[in-house]
């Protein structure tokens, strides 16, 4: 899938693309048909809501389940970004966040690569997230809230937050948020026909099926879903080859080191039989829970 000119030229600003709809609804059925046992197995990957029993995120399943190793290597996630760092690339995470409905907490603001540099000693930020929506994404359900043009900010002061939610996270604090929203446009607010216009902050929502591309350094966040709707989304994050992370203090099945360049399946290969390859298959192996806190020294 080729970007056009325009669409460099909305990413250079903004961070972002949004495409609605760019899956079709039996594409995304064969995703979606595979959440609920992925979700159910009581596994090191499957990281639970804080005191709860709902899923927040599910990690790697594309080395264990057919239909989301075909996604790792669909061309319309894939070639975008492939075309934006102008190099291979290797899957760092594939994620399957699930903000369920009633339980989904929130995500806090925050840049992914102030997590990827942090934790895994990524060398910059040649990589990127790719997500695609398993359910309809509506005002209520939580949608994934970015500030337009943050990433020009480029790499931000971040704290560990070990304590709000299950899952640790690098986050932004309120102060520098306030004024990156300022800068970007400040609060919006309503036309002459009552119709609310953006500002600072923008939501993309649309239909099962859309994918949303941004960069990693684009502020970003999401509340929760007190709705009674599920919006489940897969990310894949997406690292330049040569960017490959330098230290493995996260398991495997959280931050690959496998930096094979991925190769592209056919455009229809969620719809038709295609091989694919699932080490995972048969669980977990011993050495993907296996860290080393300390970063890898480069050959010279």
């Amino acid at each position: 899938m080729k970007l056009t000119a325009a669409q460099h030229e909305q990413f250079e600003r903004d961070g972002y693309l949004f495409f609605p709809g760019l899956f079709s609804a039996d594409e995304t059925r064969t995703l979606t048909a595979e959440v609920p046992q992925i979700y159910s197995r009581r596994e090191p990957f499957n990281v639970r809501e804080k005191g709860k029993d709902a899923v927040r995120t599910n990690f790697a399943a594309h080395l264990y389940s057919a239909p989301f190793a075909k996604l790792a290597r669909h061309p319309r996630m894939v070639e975008p970004v492939q075309e934006l760092l102008g190099e291979a690339l290797y899957m760092h995470q594939f994620k399957i966040n699930g903000k369920m409905a009633f339980e989904g907490d929130v995500w806090q603001w925050h840049q992914d690569y102030g997590t990827w540099l942090n934790d895994d000693a990524m060398p910059t930020e040649r990589a990127m997230n790719v997500a695609i929506f398993l359910d309809d994404v509506t005002d209520f359900n939580g949608p994934l809230m970015f500030i337009p043009g943050s990433h020009r900010k480029g790499v931000v002061d971040a704290k560990h937050d070990l304590t709000t939610t299950s899952y640790p996270l690098w986050t932004v604090d309120n102060d520098l948020i306030a004024q990156l929203v300022e800068r970007a446009g400040g609060k919006g607010g309503f036309d002459a026909e009552g119709r609310f216009v953006p500002g600072g902050i923008v939501a993309p929502k649309g239909p099962a099926g859309s994918m949303i591309l941004f960069h990693s350094c684009l502020v970003h966040a999401s509340g929760s879903n007190l709705s009674p709707y599920n919006r489940v989304s897969v990310y894949l994050s997406l690292c330049a080859v040569s960017n490959h992370i330098r230290r493995f203090k996260r398991p495997e099945f959280i931050a690959h080191r496998d930096f094979t360049p991925i190769e592209c399946l056919p455009d229809d290969c969620l719809l038709k039989p295609c091989p694919v390859a699932l080490p995972w298959k048969d669980g977990v192996p011993a050495s993907a829970l296996q860290t080393s806190p300390d970063a890898m020294k480069l050959a010279a």
